[in-house]
């Protein structure tokens, strides 16, 4: 539960039933850079390694610079082992690393929402991480934001914020966006994505916990090396999909 006087908005708790076809997911952050790619690529992994065969899904990719070969999609699908055509994994792609949808109005173009659905609608019958471009109003076509993707996906979130000084902040609007639209939040993951530490990492974890109610993971370190850092990410969202993949526990029976 929140803290009593809290001003901001309990998010949603998670549906009951959720996972009949396996873990679903939508990683979004609370900007751009945050680690959200990592944090897809980690889940994706440990799902994996559980036996399980999930998809990476990355319908808006901008900042390509080779749209045949869209990196972030690619590293999905890699994380994912899966071979599943480039088009479903990410149908839009563009060169521009603007917000999609502004990336796609300096082409003259509108990226084509039943597109977008099209792919998910291939993907749903099973374990899917799904990724978002930047925060949760990036827009992605002239119609659409990131929320409103997750909220037609009907998926539960992993918001992935900065570890450090102004995510207090930019975490509670975030949430605040998210419980207004009653889209469930399964956890937080702080992420620290330059080597530059600050004191307010100590606080922030316990903050947004006991304010909004809500799981969160990390900080994750800030590592140069690749591995190391993906390894990280694994051992801070281990919990989380141990918690996904446990079997409920068998209801007490009443009386004798």
């Amino acid at each position: 539960m929140a803290t009593r006087g809290s001003r901001y908005p309990h998010p949603v708790p998670l549906p009951e039933g959720e996972g009949k076809v396996g873990p679903q997911i939508f990683v979004t952050g609370t900007d751009t850079g945050v680690g959200k790619t990592q944090v897809s690529r980690a889940l994706l992994s440990l799902l994996v390694d559980a036996g399980l065969r999930p998809q990476g899904f990355k319908p808006y990719e901008s900042g390509c610079a080779s749209l045949s070969a869209p990196s972030d999609a690619l590293s999905l699908r890699e994380a994912a082992r899966s071979d599943l055509p480039l088009d479903l994994v990410c149908p839009h792609r563009f060169r521009a690393p603007l917000a999609p949808g502004v990336a796609a109005r300096r082409l003259g173009r509108e990226p084509e929402w039943r597109t977008t659905l099209a792919a998910w609608e291939r993907l749903r019958h099973g374990p899917v991480v799904a990724e978002g471009a930047g925060g949760l109003f990036v827009p992605l076509d002239s119609s659409h934001d990131v929320i409103d993707l997750i909220s037609t996906l009907r998926l539960p979130v992993v918001l992935v914020a900065r570890a450090g000084l102004g995510t207090l902040n930019h975490t509670a609007l975030s949430l605040q966006a998210l419980a207004a639209r009653n889209i469930p939040v399964a956890a937080i993951v702080l992420s620290r994505s330059t080597p530059t530490r600050d004191s307010s990492e100590r606080d922030n974890a316990a903050l947004l916990s006991e304010r909004h109610g809500v799981q969160v993971l990390g900080p994750v370190p800030y590592l140069v090396d690749a591995r190391r850092r993906h390894a990280a990410f694994r051992r801070a969202l281990a919990p989380l999909v141990s918690g996904w993949l446990a079997p409920p526990h068998p209801k007490r029976a009443r009386g004798r």
